[in-house]
């Protein structure tokens, strides 16, 4: 059921479908193919919603009005409430900035605590993200498949993501698989044998750092634009020109090529921990790092992963846009710095 943010219950949703597929139909006809209750309520809800018309038979009878009229109809309302319910929060964010702006001195950080605090702020923080998200992945971690959920719908909107992974996450079970599958989606990824917090940057608006995760005393700061945010954007693009790209092209059914290989030598993991993520015997890995080296005429298992993604970011380098939206009668810029 999918009709419930324009005003209809699931019953209602259930009841119109039916309609939609036997129209016209009596109370009795509807009732041998409705497996709910209250029919005579629920009717006359759609017809006050416009969704139903009632025939005037003797014997009464229903048909459903058509989808591309009626549901446009009530799609109209929902947009124009929507509009309102942002021009209001728009007006109250307004006086929020105007109420901070004027405390000695103004808001810049607010403290949140507590772990769920900090979780409805971070998932809140990411729905509300217009045109990029910038991410230090680093531990504690929040829980895995309700934050890979909502980062798939974060990429599905067209939301930019930068992500730069540590080294002791890639060593966790499954997490080459979720990094191949996230940048199968759009993710930008790159990595780094440590980073210097768990930060989260949103378009140039908000910056969620969170000092503490999974623990009583859980806290996080969240940033409002201020000399500080600026200070952490820029920590953020100095450290992604310095992280190494984790060029994957996605879930493969067998991969046998080098990407995954190179991908896991650049973290600096162990042997027994590639094999591990690679889905090999301890040997095989050791043996394919080792072909690897000799072809590349590495000396290190690190050089080879240097030698090997520079060579990708050389043959396969697009500039990337700017993911912030145009300015009015301008067009979007393009940069024209290399990747890191």
């Amino acid at each position: 059921m999918t009709l419930e943010a324009l005003g209809l219950s699931p019953a209602e949703e259930e009841l119109y479908e039916l309609l939609v597929e036997c129209s016209p139909a009596t109370l009795d006809q509807l009732a041998s193919g409705f497996a709910g209750s209250g029919l005579p309520g629920l009717l006359s809800g759609l017809e006050s919603k416009g969704l139903v018309n009632r025939l005037p038979d003797e014997q009464a009878r229903y048909v459903a009005v058509a989808p591309d009229v009626a549901l446009d109809a009530l799609l109209t309302v929902a947009e124009e409430g929507l509009a309102r319910a942002k021009e209001r929060a728009a007006d109250l964010d307004d006086a929020f900035q105007r109420r901070a702006s004027g405390q000695p001195p103004p808001l810049v950080v607010e403290v949140i605590t507590g772990a769920a605090a900090v979780r409805q702020r971070y998932l809140q923080l990411q729905r509300a993200a217009r045109y990029q998200v910038r991410t230090f992945s680093q531990q504690p971690y929040f829980d895995r498949h309700a934050s890979v959920a909502a980062h798939r719908e974060l990429l599905e909107r067209g939301i930019t993501s930068r992500f730069i992974y540590e080294r002791d996450f890639i060593d966790r079970p499954g997490a080459l698989r979720q990094i191949e599958e996230m940048i199968g989606a759009g993710q930008l990824a790159r990595v780094l044998p440590s980073l210097p917090m768990k930060l989260y940057l949103v378009d140039d608006r908000f910056a969620l750092l969170v000092l503490r995760y999974e623990s009583p005393d859980s806290a996080a700061l969240l940033v409002h634009p201020s000399g500080l945010l600026e200070a952490l954007s820029r920590l953020f693009e100095g450290t992604w020109e310095r992280a190494l790209p984790m060029r994957l092209t996605g879930p493969r059914e067998a991969p046998q090529d080098d990407e995954r290989l190179i991908a896991l030598l650049l973290t600096g993991l162990t042997d027994e921990a590639i094999a591990r993520q690679l889905g090999i015997g301890y040997r095989t890995a050791q043996r394919r790092i080792a072909e690897l080296m000799a072809r590349l005429g590495a000396h290190t298992r690190f050089q080879a992963g240097v030698q090997a993604a520079r060579a990708q970011a050389r043959s396969d380098y697009r500039p990337p846009e700017d993911p912030r939206p145009p300015e009015p009668g301008g067009q979007r810029r393009t940069s024209t710095r290399r990747p890191g």
